[in-house]
């Protein structure tokens, strides 16, 4: 099959807006959600027509654009795959194994003549008249300004600002005659070999980078503000061993260490809402044995929230531990005062020396890629919008998204919420309707508007700093979301798509 939209446009002058085509479904992000709503779409619709388009040079979303060492997974690959795509390797993967594994996606379901590269989508207007919308995007390499129209908008792009990470302001950073880094705009030329360097941060990309050059550096001293809770799996699961021994068909493989990671999970998230004192003595005691000798495990490990109110970063083998131990990487909790010519000074009046600065602070978050969006002329606020299921937003007409899980592995939502859209997409065709919108019942207008995330479920600093920005929640289904995967597996399969919350003409 092939899409109606052109795969290359002639360049044109910056004013004029070159019409691109239609599509019956647009996606927009070729990531792991992208990729996998594509490949459900086509399985589900062979004859729909559809094109995805990325702001981006290349396939992968974060596997792409992180390029610092070390850069892997932070799940399990037999949950983070797709579960129509058997993963072969090891549990916890590297981020050039991810990318070979989409590859293949993409090749299997012949998707690359469907990808459009360096499409940035900068504005979506829906027309209740034309019953489509309208999405305007530039050209990375040309400014190029291009028009496509479409019945249907799947927004894949992640929640993921790739232009502009994370960085606090920091007193001093203008003397400071070393490097500053952020992991996010890693440069390829970085040289790391016998320097001194101090990562601030201690979530999941400190914990992969500091392994990945503790043994090039001279020194890796992580810098902390406070804890964080991390948890050291082996990287590739004893049951995968056995079974592979055993000639096992691969199939096979995949769904027995599906379920068993998803068991696993569902566990440990029922444990840190039921018995979080448990899970945090679990997580502590497991590090103990693997930290040097006498480390000060209160002072270095000891969180101040409880398990997985943000991400448990996850040290594949306990790498980042064995650091610790042959003493190519230490720990520093404090705060920082100011950067020096030589390093930063921290609160305690420590002086750390460093040639290079790695800043991992996390990242900003952006609703639906900042696109603009309209319905009939009139600007969308989403501030004063609220979720249907995770999956919709009311007001909006025939448009999806996709936002997978925080403690589970993020494609186990993307496969639920794909089987959830297609069943929308058959049920409009079988009612003949041509538009769909998220409405809120007459039951439900006086609902009381929750933030997007409930500080005591899930309250990392990249969410917090995101909530004035983010769409809301309602207090009861389906105007809610970040359910575990554990009841979604069950609510989402059997949600009914006539109860009166989904407008249909």
């Amino acid at each position: 099959m092939s899409t109606t939209a052109p795969a290359t446009v002639p360049a044109h002058g910056p004013q004029e807006i070159q019409d691109a085509g239609h599509v019956e479904v647009l996606i927009v992000g070729a990531g792991v959600s992208g990729i996998g709503a594509a490949h459900h779409l086509r399985d589900q619709f062979p004859d729909r027509t559809f094109v995805i388009l990325d702001a981006q040079d290349n396939r992968g979303g974060t596997w792409w654009t992180h390029r610092y060492p070390g850069v892997r997974s932070d799940s399990d690959l037999f949950t983070y795959g797709y579960r129509f795509k058997p993963w072969r390797g090891p549990s916890i993967a590297a981020g050039e194994e991810i990318l070979a594994y989409l590859d293949e996606v993409i090749d299997e379901d012949d998707l690359s003549q469907c990808i459009r590269y360096r499409h940035r989508v900068t504005a979506a207007s829906w027309s209740t008249e034309d019953r489509r919308w309208t999405v305007a995007v530039t050209m990375g390499d040309s400014g190029q300004q291009l028009r496509f129209t479409t019945g249907f908008l799947w927004m894949c792009q992640g929640y993921y600002n790739h232009d502009k990470p994370y960085r606090p302001r920091w007193d001093g950073t203008d003397r400071f005659e070393g490097v500053i880094v952020h992991p996010q705009q890693w440069p390829e030329d970085l040289d790391l070999a016998g320097k001194r360097i101090v990562v601030i941060g201690s979530g999941a990309t400190a914990a992969t980078l500091i392994p990945a050059i503790a043994a090039t550096a001279k020194h890796v001293t992580m810098l902390q503000r406070s804890p964080s809770y991390f948890y050291a799996p082996p990287a590739t699961h004893e049951l995968a061993v056995t079974l592979r021994a055993l000639d096992i068909p691969e199939e096979w493989t995949h769904e027995i260490l599906r379920r068993q990671y998803i068991s696993q999970t569902d566990l440990l998230a029922r444990t840190a809402q039921e018995a979080p004192e448990e899970l945090h003595t679990l997580l502590i005691e497991s590090m103990r044995p693997l930290l040097p000798e006498a480390f000060d495990v209160d002072k270095h490990f000891t969180p101040r929230y409880r398990p997985w109110q943000q991400r448990i970063a996850i040290v594949p083998d306990g790498d980042l531990f064995a650091a610790l131990r042959d003493g190519t990487a230490s720990i520093v909790t404090d705060t920082i005062e100011t950067f020096t010519e030589h390093g930063i000074k921290v609160s305690s009046g420590e002086q750390i020396t460093a040639d290079i600065v790695i800043t991992a602070t996390g990242f900003n978050m952006s609703v639906l890629g900042d696109v603009a969006f309209t319905v009939d002329g009139q600007p969308v606020d989403f501030t004063e919008r609220v979720t249907w299921r995770g999956i919709m937003i009311n007001g909006l007409p025939n448009m999806a998204y996709v936002f997978g899980y925080i403690r589970h592995s993020w494609t186990l939502r993307v496969d639920l919420v794909s089987d959830l859209v297609g069943r929308l997409l058959a049920h409009m065709q079988d009612k003949g309707a041509t538009m769909v919108v998220p409405t809120l019942r007459p039951q439900d207008t006086d609902m009381p508007l929750r933030a997007w995330s409930d500080p005591e479920n899930f309250n990392p600093g990249y969410v917090m700093r995101s909530q004035h920005i983010l769409f809301k929640q309602g207090d009861r289904q389906p105007w809610t979301h970040m359910l575990e995967h554990e009841q979604e597996r069950e609510i989402l399969p059997a949600a009914d798509l006539d109860d009166g919350t989904l407008v249909y003409r």
